[in-house]
C-alpha cells in the first residue's frame, strides 16, 4: 500500500520521545502534547538535557539512558509512536572524544530498535542529520545519495541510521528516518552556533569565525523540523528516508552578518581563527519526497532569527549559567563549529540527548 493509499494516519495517542529534554526533542514533545497525545520523555539529563525545556508541557518523565536495555524493555511497550532524538550531536566534541558518540548514536539506536521490535511498536522515527552525506560542492543530495560521513559525529549518526534501516529490512520494523540541516530556535543549548553567538554578543563578548567563513549550511527552524518529523510519523513509509529542508542556505559569513545585525553589533566583535579539522564545506538537501507528502517550511529565516534573538534577550535566566558552561572565557567557540540538526539541534543530554 502506498502512502497516498493510506492517507494521513491519526495523531498517535501515546508517544515516547527519547532525548526529549533537549532542544528539538522538547519542542516535539510540546507539539505532540498540544495535539492531545500522551507524551513520555526519556532523557539522561547530562550537560544539555534541561527539564526547564518541558515546563508547561504535560508529560511523564523518565530519567535514564537510551542504551539501558532493561529500562527500554519496560518503557517502550504500549506506545503508538517512538521518536528517537537521543544522540551526541556536537561535531567539535566528537573530534575531541568519539567514544560517547559511538555508544549513544550507534549502540543506543540498536538498543531502542530492538526494544521497539520486541514491543511491536506500530511506528518508529529515527531522527538524523544531513552530515551523514559528507560535503557537496553544488546541487543537493536526495535520499539515495551515498553516505560519506567525515567526522566521528556524522559517522556515528550514519551508523545508527544503517542499524535502523537494517531493522526495517530484516525484521519489518516500521521505522522511517528523517534527515535535516542546521536547526535553530528558542531553548537551543549555547554551544551551538546561533545561540552561542547571540548569548556572547548580549554579554559583549567577541565571536571567532572559522577559516574564510565560506562554509554553507541550510538553516531549519525547529518548528519546521518538528512539523516534518510529525508528517513522516503520520504518512511516511517504513524503511524510507525523508529530508526536511529549511528556508535559508547561508555561508557562515552571511550568517554572521545577519546575526550581528540582529544583535546590534558590528564586525569588530568577530575575530578570524584557523579552520577546524575536516570541516565540511557545504550541505544541501533535496526535500522533494517530503514535499510530496505536503511539507512546506513555514518560518522565514528573517522572522525565525528575530524571534530567536528576542527569546534569548527575554530569558537570560535560562541561558546565563548554561552559557558559562558551554564556553567559558572571553569569547565564543568558533562560528561554524557546530553540527546539524542537530545538529545544530543541541544534544538533549549525553546518552539521552538529541540530534540536532
Amino acid at each position: 500500500m502506498t502512502t497516498a493509499d493510506r492517507g494521513t494516519t491519526p495523531t498517535p495517542s501515546k508517544v515516547l520521545v527519547t532525548g526529549g529534554a533537549g532542544f528539538i526533542g522538547s519542542h516535539f514533545a510540546r507539539v505532540l502534547a498540544a495535539s492531545g497525545a500522551t507524551v513520555t520523555v526519556l532523557d539522561k539529563l547530562t550537560y544539555a538535557g534541561n527539564p526547564a525545556n518541558l515546563e508547561g508541557t504535560p508529560h511523564d518523565f523518565v530519567l535514564g539512558d537510551v542504551c539501558d536495555t532493561g529500562l527500554l524493555a519496560g518503557l517502550v511497550p504500549g506506545h503508538d509512536l517512538v521518536v528517537n532524538f537521543a544522540a551526541e550531536s556536537h561535531v567539535d566534541r566528537s573530534i575531541d572524544g568519539a567514544a560517547d558518540f559511538v555508544r549513544t548514536n550507534v549502540l543506543g539506536t540498536q538498543a531502542l530498535m530492538q526494544a521497539c521490535l520486541e514491543a511491536g511498536t506500530p511506528r518508529v522515527v529515527q531522527v538524523s542529520t544531513d552530515e551523514v552525506y559528507g560535503s557537496i560542492d553544488e546541487g543537493s543530495w536526495d535520499e539515495r545519495a551515498r553516505l560519506s560521513p567525515r567526522s566521528p559525529y556524522s559517522a556515528a549518526k550514519a551508523s545508527g541510521d544503517m542499524v535502523a534501516q537494517a531493522y526495517a529490512v530484516t525484521h519489518g520494523l516500521p521505522v522511517s528516518i528523517t534527515r535535516c540541516g542546521n536547526n535553530y530556535g528558542p531553548r537551543q543549548y549555547p554551544e551551538k552556533l546561533i545561540p552561542r553567538f547571540i548569548t556572547h554578543l548580549l554579554r559583549g563578548r567577541r565571536v571567532p569565525l572559522y577559516g574564510d567563513g565560506g562554509n554553507v549550511r541550510d538553516w531549519v527552524h525547529v518548528d519546521d523540523h518538528c512539523a516534518g518529523i510529525r508528517l513522516v510519523a503520520e504518512r511516511g513509509e517504513p524503511g524510507e528516508v525523508y529530508h526536511i529542508g529549511g528556508t535559508a542556505e547561508l555561508s557562515n559569513v552571511e550568517l554572521t552578518a545577519r546575526l550581528l545585525d540582529a544583535c546590534g553589533a558590528g564586525w569588530g566583535m568577530v575575530e578570524r581563527v584557523p579552520d577546524r579539522k575536516g570541516h565540511d564545506r557545504r550541505y544541501s538537501l533535496d526535500d522533494s519526497r517530503l514535499r510530496a507528502l505536503g511539507y512546506r517550511p513555514s518560518v522565514s529565516f528573517e522572522r525565525g532569527l528575530a524571534e530567536t534573538v528576542r527569546w534569548y534577550e527575554e530569558n537570560p535566566g535560562w541561558w546565563e549559567a548554561i552559557a558559562g558552561e558551554a564556553g567559558a572565557g572571553g569569547s565564543a567557540g568558533p562560528v561554524g563549529s557546530v553540527g546539524s540538526a542537530g545538529m545544530a539541534g543541541a544534544a538533549g543530554g549525553r546518552r539521552g540527548g538529541e540530534t540536532g
